[in-house]
């Protein structure tokens, strides 16, 4: 508690005790808010171990959701035979498959084109002899109107640059002359144009050599035209990059497959993340339990996480035998069949060797365990974010609710650090008061004792031994 120093300083014999009566009152005075502050010392370290639950949880619940999305589209990976040629950056793909790209005879450029002529002066030299000049791209149009301030090289790249079009102009110099240079802003064949006198002369302000190109390709033997070179609406589920053309002849091929290290390296991180946080909910439990010993949340997070290694899924699989179908159970059913060993101290590890023995159809079976779906493992995901949330989580709710409760203790603490030094003061200055009050009277006895002891001295000759 921040109580306020008060030495008591008195002048009689009794001086001392009244500083212990002093201490005394106080320190009984200050019992409660030490014993809140105490309880403020308890809730910081709550609050710390909750916080750092809420993080192993948090990290967890990210790997747990990376492998649930490797489930959903069964591992599936995308390659490409000829990256230089043709790269795939990104697959949202649940089904293999095999694409073809062929002929691919050009890429997709941007039109750049430069002005005819070069300028003296780009900011005196007239450009435009009526005026008006009319810019053109694509399909899109926008009547340009010089004046005298404007009717020069400066003037007409501000104008293009303002006229809303998707082009951007600019002004290069080489030797002594000044050039115009208009570049679109997308990709792909197009009209570039900058017309003077349009209503009359209609001659080219600009060169009409680079008016753009489109990548031109086959997937699978059907012509395919784009303006740009990263596609993402031809193959399904893959976003692939057009980087060089192909030679005659030449065949890239992009390749859809599940990959089952996906799948093992997804288990594999859920790991050592799943162990902390065991660590974590253990040293909350038993004899030497710390602070959050019987709180609910520790609890919360132990069923939690036991639901998942205890998962195993109702869903089963139709197989027809000579005419009659039957129901049977899928060739993986739990974590353990891919490899997930739990030990008796509730913790687990991944046997590599007991994945790589599991068939084609099993990883199959395996990626289907761990995907959303309702009989899935990962239907259990929303039961982690639902702990782990940052925001709405029950662990950050109960993380709000100590600072709360802190913040209230530490109201409640300096109310009482307040009244306690008012109370120090009042006293101090009653016991200052006794104190000259006593000393008063011993000096008053002293003076007495030493009338005594003359008028002694005087009657008798002497002090009565």
């Amino acid at each position: 508690m921040g109580l306020t120093p008060l030495a008591f300083t008195g002048i009689s014999s009794f001086s001392q005790d009244f500083q212990t009566i002093l201490k005394r009152a106080v320190d009984i005075a200050a019992l409660p808010g030490k014993a809140l502050q105490n309880e403020q010392a308890d809730l910081i370290q709550k609050k710390t171990l909750a916080a750092n639950l809420r993080e192993a949880v948090a990290s967890f619940t990210s790997s747990f959701e990376s492998l649930t999305a490797a489930g959903d589209n069964k591992g599936i990976v995308a390659s490409s035979s000829a990256s230089a040629k043709v790269s795939v950056s990104t697959t949202s793909a649940t089904e293999p498959a095999v694409y073809s790209i062929t002929n691919l005879t050009s890429l997709a450029s941007t039109a750049s084109e430069t002005s005819l002529s070069g300028y003296a002066d780009s900011a005196v030299t007239q450009v435009s002899a009526s005026g008006t000049v009319l810019l053109t791209v694509g399909s899109e149009t926008k009547t340009i109107t010089l004046t005298g301030a404007t009717n020069n090289l400066l003037g007409l790249r501000d104008e293009i640059n303002n006229a809303g079009l998707d082009v951007r102009a600019t002004i290069f110099t080489t030797g002594n002359e000044n050039y115009l240079s208009v570049t679109s802003t997308k990709s792909g064949a197009t009209t570039l144009t900058l017309k003077e006198d349009p209503a009359g002369a209609n001659t080219d302000l600009l060169t009409t050599a680079n008016q753009g190109t489109n990548a031109s390709f086959q997937v699978n033997g059907v012509l395919v035209s784009k303006t740009t070179n990263t596609i993402n609406d031809v193959v399904p589920g893959i976003t692939f990059t057009l980087n060089d053309v192909t030679d005659p002849g030449e065949t890239v091929t992009l390749t859809l497959a599940s990959n089952r290290s996906r799948l093992s390296s997804g288990l594999q991180s859920l790991v050592s993340r799943y162990n902390s946080v065991v660590d974590l909910v253990d040293a909350q439990i038993g004899e030497t339990a710390g602070l959050l010993s019987g709180d609910s949340l520790v609890r919360s997070v132990q069923n939690t996480f036991r639901s998942f290694t205890g998962f195993i899924t109702t869903r089963t699989e139709s197989v027809t035998i000579g005419g009659v179908t039957t129901t049977v159970d899928p060739l993986v059913k739990d974590l353990a069949a891919l490899g997930i060993e739990l030990d008796s101290k509730g913790k687990i590890s991944f046997n590599q060797a007991t994945f790589d023995a599991l068939s084609e159809a099993a990883v199959e079976d395996g990626f289907q365990l761990v995907g959303t779906a309702a009989t899935s493992l990962g239907s259990l995901l929303e039961d982690f974010k639902a702990l782990s949330d940052s925001v709405t989580g029950s662990i950050q709710v109960q993380i709000n609710q100590f600072d709360t409760s802190q913040q209230r203790i530490s109201d409640r603490v300096t109310e009482i650090t307040d009244r306690v030094n008012r109370l120090q003061a009042n006293l101090s200055l009653r016991l200052q008061q006794a104190d000259a009050l006593l000393a008063g009277l011993e000096a008053q006895r002293s003076v007495v004792d030493a009338s005594i002891k003359g008028l002694q001295l005087t009657l008798f000759g002497k002090n009565p031994g």
